[in-house]
């Protein structure tokens, strides 16, 4: 679509924005951008984001307006989910009049579905609200106040759209996201999953497509729900973390494993990223959101049936309940007033802080974790090396004493040679250990690296809700804005709130047991280590009892 500008627009210096001048031609590459810009490219081939309002669709009689373009689908969906059971089916192949033709297929969607229940923002009309186009009819009371920071995390997930009551949704039921008090006064969680479950990784296996040109390795879930097996690959995951990322705003997805090319099909390799896999899933079947998304159960339990997978992909894409539109689905307790600011303001303080302490040491112990693990591998086996083999020399010259026939002596060298090999085989207990303790240990730090570098852009779209909050009662305090305005910018706010007071609720829950779980285990194999080696080392003195 072309369009031509009406008012100058001057890009601030690497914002990504364009600058635009009155009567300027420009196209339009995405509409979806959010929060009333658009992006485009100018006669110049320059591309960049301007104002949707600062222009005008130029529309001829020969040439009819083009619809609005569909949302770009994410980069991650272009995958190719063909193979193993999925036969060829590329992910990049969901053409247009594909989708158009196959839509009573997979008609679901959050807003497809007419219903009596929907959320309390979806009740509230919207408000109409100032933007830094120009607007001579925008009445100069009753408005609400947009941020000049678009490109805030606030702004860019749609938060503030989603505060101001810019845009609604109507969420089936069947969709809803609960949260209630706690057994703890004052606090707030999800409502647990009525039907839990857990999936188990086993038997990954290396298998191949287009006649063996390409090799893959494929890991089967079974999840105990159903008990069917379905196989996924690592992009598989990889789609998946994606969609759950951009679905969930409060929620920090842990990290999968990192990518590696090289060794990835050795034995050793398979069985801990098998391992990771499986930490991972765990921890999504924990959480009571992400537990019950449609987009994980479809990823659990859509088998072979290549028209089944793609009906649930594309949902999954085009899904509407993504970032900050996903509090339309959130159902909070039953309050009597809106909560108190202050004290809010108290608990997010307290636990920002707390993240960037936390970040700060999971960093690290993960350093010191990685680096004892190529230690124990590296320095301190070659250690036990030089000491073996420096006992081996003295056994060597012992050899040469010229003492034949005497019995002790015979004994000495044979307990020292023997007190080479001991060392030299504390040195390979070494080289194997941290696969059973710093090993897992890094395995769970590299979890909560990930989660922790998430929660200071959750805490920023908190932070802009309750900014708004402060903003508006400040706005009604003067007389700019009417009580059922700044009423229902309060209720949403505390939406926010509540689902990121959940959050921290479940990250808290799940620290505390993730990290006494970890250093129990930690420290039980330390203490097998050490004792094993004592073991060899006691074994060893008895030979000198002569």
């Amino acid at each position: 679509m072309r369009v031509k500008v009406l008012y100058e627009f001057k890009a601030q210096p690497n914002s990504g924005e364009l600058s635009i001048n009155a009567n300027e031609i420009l196209t339009v590459n995405r509409q979806d951008v959010g929060e009333g810009w658009w992006e485009g490219t100018n006669q110049r081939g320059q591309t960049g984001l301007f104002p949707a309002g600062y222009v005008e669709p130029m529309v001829t009689p020969t040439e009819p307006e083009a619809p609005a373009p569909q949302a770009m689908p994410n980069s991650q969906s272009a995958y190719d989910f063909g193979d193993g059971d999925w036969g060829e089916d590329d992910w990049d192949d969901d053409d247009d009049s594909q989708a158009s033709n196959s839509q009573s297929n997979y008609d679901y969607s959050p807003t497809a579905h007419t219903s009596n229940a929907t959320t309390p923002s979806s009740q509230m009309p919207p408000i109409t609200h100032v933007s830094g186009v120009p607007k001579p009819s925008q009445p100069q009371q009753q408005t609400v106040r947009k941020s000049f920071n678009r490109f805030s995390t606030f702004v860019k997930s749609g938060g503030e759209d989603y505060i101001l009551g810019i845009k609604t949704l109507t969420v089936n039921e069947t969709h809803f996201i609960y949260i209630v008090e706690s057994d703890r006064v004052g606090t707030y969680q999800w409502a647990p999953n009525p039907n839990p479950s857990n999936v188990s990784i086993d038997k990954p296996k290396k298998e191949s497509k287009m006649k063996g040109l390409k090799s893959y390795i494929a890991y089967q879930l079974t999840p105990d729900s159903t008990g069917i097996q379905v196989s996924r690959r690592y992009k598989h995951f990889d789609w998946l973390h994606e969609r759950l990322q951009d679905k969930f705003t409060t929620v920090p997805i842990p990290a999968l494993p990192d990518k590696q090319i090289s060794g990835r099909y050795q034995e050793e390799f398979i069985e801990h990223r098998r391992l990771q896999l499986q930490s991972w899933v765990n921890r999504i079947c924990r959480h009571p959101v992400l537990s019950q998304s449609e987009v994980w159960q479809h990823f659990l339990q859509c088998g072979a049936d290549e028209k089944r997978w793609k009906s649930g992909k594309r949902r999954a894409e085009k899904d509407e309940l993504v970032g900050a539109s996903l509090f339309f689905a959130v159902q909070p307790p039953a309050m009597s007033q809106s909560l108190d600011i202050a004290l809010v303001d108290r608990k997010m303080d307290q636990f920002s802080r707390f993240v960037s302490k936390m970040d700060d040491s999971v960093k690290l112990l993960y350093i010191t974790a990685q680096d004892q693990s190529k230690k124990f591998g590296g320095p301190y086996k070659r250690e036990f090396s030089k000491i073996a083999h420096s006992l081996h020399t003295l056994s060597d010259a012992f050899a040469f004493s010229g003492v034949d026939g005497h019995h002790n002596n015979d004994r000495l060298n044979n307990a020292i040679k023997h007190t080479s090999d001991t060392y030299e085989a504390i040195g390979k207990l070494y080289v194997e250990q941290p696969k059973y303790d710093f090993g897992p240990m890094s395995d769970i730090l590299h979890e909560y690296k990930g989660m922790l570098t998430v929660w200071p852009d959750i805490l920023q779209v908190h932070k802009g809700a309750i900014n708004k909050k402060k903003e508006h009662q400040k706005m009604l305090d003067e007389g700019k804005i009417d009580d059922k305005s700044v009423a229902q910018i309060n209720q949403r706010s505390d939406v926010v709130t509540l689902s990121t007071l959940a959050e921290i609720n479940h990250f808290q829950e799940e620290r505390i047991v993730d990290f006494k779980d970890a250093m129990q285990h930690f420290l039980t194999q330390q203490i097998l280590f050490y004792e094993s080696i004592a073991a060899n080392l006691k074994q060893t003195l008895e030979l000198y009892n002569f």
